[in-house]
């Protein structure tokens, strides 16, 4: 049994109260370890350690901390192989998906930040006739805490601590319990890259417990947190009477507008990965697709036919789309879902059962589903299911269109396929979403801002915009005789 315990100041450390969570492997749909229970002690442990290390990281000139990120960027790069195998092992996603895009991106992620905090600049302003000038000073905020989820576990860990640690902060993390094993297995990655002792500290457990104990420690400065809007609104509630700042990346239920004027063939091609990759367990994925009417029966025919050849299976098998899904309990979430559609008049057209994988009897598949809606208000069009799961339904015009992709309480992302500049830039202005993909879809320059607006957030993430979030800024204003 594989035992997943903290990181705390450079070392490992198993919980103090000695409590452990059994940790399920998805595709198998069966216990294979346990992750470290941790509680306000362990938080607070890691607290002291982060707290220790902060004078000497903080002050510590910007090409040093670029160049431990960049060894770290290395080393995961080294162990990809190792981390994408825990990976698809811990969360149930192909192989082949880890290995290509969240191992990747997780080295991209620290060796990005290692550059750009060699960029990172502050203003100055001269008041020519009033003999001032004045500069802004972008100084570290001190002990922050990072909380990630389980879709795209190290992917987005690492979105989150390094950003934290290259603007000069130190950190304690909590990757999700569903997912805890690459968290894990970066301990020994920051030690090989000489990351000193108590910048990064990892404690493992629940939400309610640990990670409730790091949002409320009254010392922790700053909050960073992925995940669910319900949990999110919690957060806000306890860390916002504390004056922490914050940045929610929460839920989303994203459109995706499809005119008849789009380059067909490739819509289509990017609309089934957009659907349904990593089993439609990402935040940005398409699960609401309006169709214009004159291509909508069309469309319908020629994407069910893609779906249903997506391979459900053993996420080890390279041949393998879809994989299992991360938990027994989202499984059955799911699933209740794909009822719901059913009693409120959706026309399933495909997939929706549970899948049994030869030799994975017990693990968490199912076919992906495309549900045929006939009110944009049901509640599968307007509640996150988080799944493989989409609904199609047709519209007329281009402000129907946009109305029925505002009505939901999100506004995460969305994508938009025409070859009309004049509509793209009317959309784009108009449509409630943090992202607007025209004609592409998950296409990330890591320069650019990234977050939501409506339930879907508060904040950004990505580029100079998470430098700013983990500093900050002071103005200094001096007065010169001539």
């Amino acid at each position: 049994m594989e035992k997943i315990i903290n990181y705390i100041n450079g070392e490992y450390c198993e919980p103090l109260s000695e409590e452990w969570i059994d940790n399920y492997n998805p595709s198998k749909g069966e216990v294979f370890g346990v992750i470290a229970n941790s509680n306000e002690a362990d938080v607070e442990k890691a607290y002291r350690a982060a707290k220790e290390a902060y004078p000497a990281w903080s002050n510590s000139t910007i090409e040093e901390r670029s160049r431990v990120l960049l060894k770290i960027a290395s080393l995961i790069e080294v162990n990809l192989e190792r981390l994408a195998k825990a990976e698809s092992e811990d969360n149930g996603k192909p192989l082949s998906l880890a290995r290509s895009v969240d191992i990747p991106r997780a080295s991209a992620n620290f060796r990005f930040f290692g550059n750009a905090i060699t960029q990172f600049a502050s203003e100055a302003h001269e008041s020519v006739g009033l003999n001032t000038i004045n500069f802004t000073l972008r100084q570290p905020i001190g002990v922050v805490g990072c909380i990630s989820p389980w879709n795209l576990p190290l992917y987005l860990f690492t979105w989150k601590v390094a950003p934290a640690i290259a603007a000069g902060n130190t950190v304690v993390a909590k990757p999700s319990e569903v997912t805890p094993k690459t968290a894990f297995l970066l301990g020994e990655i920051l030690s090989k890259a000489g990351l000193p002792k108590g910048v990064l500290n990892i404690v493992h457990g629940t939400g309610p417990t640990a990670g409730q104990a790091i949002v409320a420690h009254p010392k922790i400065k700053a909050i960073s947190f992925t995940g669910g809007t319900k949990t999110g609104e919690h957060i806000a509630r306890t860390a916002a009477p504390m004056f922490k700042k914050l940045s929610l990346e929460l839920g989303g239920k994203n459109p995706n507008l499809i005119f008849a004027d789009c380059d067909y063939e490739t819509m289509l091609d990017v609309t089934v990965r957009s659907s349904f990759a990593n089993q439609g367990q990402i935040c940005l994925c398409g699960s609401r697709i309006f169709v214009e009417r004159s291509i909508y029966e069309q469309f319908r025919e020629d994407f069910v036919a893609r779906v249903r050849e997506l391979k459900v299976g053993d996420p080890f098998d390279d041949s393998t789309r879809i994989g299992a899904l991360v938990s027994e309990p989202h499984m059955e979430k799911v699933l209740s879902y794909i009822e719901l559609a059913k009693e409120e008049g959706g026309k399933v057209l495909c997939g929706g059962n549970r899948v049994t994988v030869p030799g994975l009897e017990n693990g968490y598949y199912l076919q992906p589903a495309v549900i045929e809606v006939y009110d944009d208000q049901c509640r599968v069009n307007q509640e996150e299911i988080f799944g493989p799961v989409v609904t199609i339904m047709p519209f007329d015009t281009e402000e129907e269109a946009l109305q029925m992709a505002n009505s939901v309480r999100y506004g995460l992302s969305s994508t938009i396929w025409t070859s009309n500049i004049d509509r793209t830039m009317r959309i784009s202005k108009k449509i409630e979403a943090g992202i607007v993909w025209v004609n592409t879809w998950l296409n990330r320059d890591l320069r650019t801002p990234f977050g939501g607006v409506k339930a879907s957030g508060v904040g950004r993430e990505g580029g100079f915009e998470a430098l700013r979030f983990f500093t900050e800024p002071k103005n200094v204003c001096i007065k010169y005789s001539e």
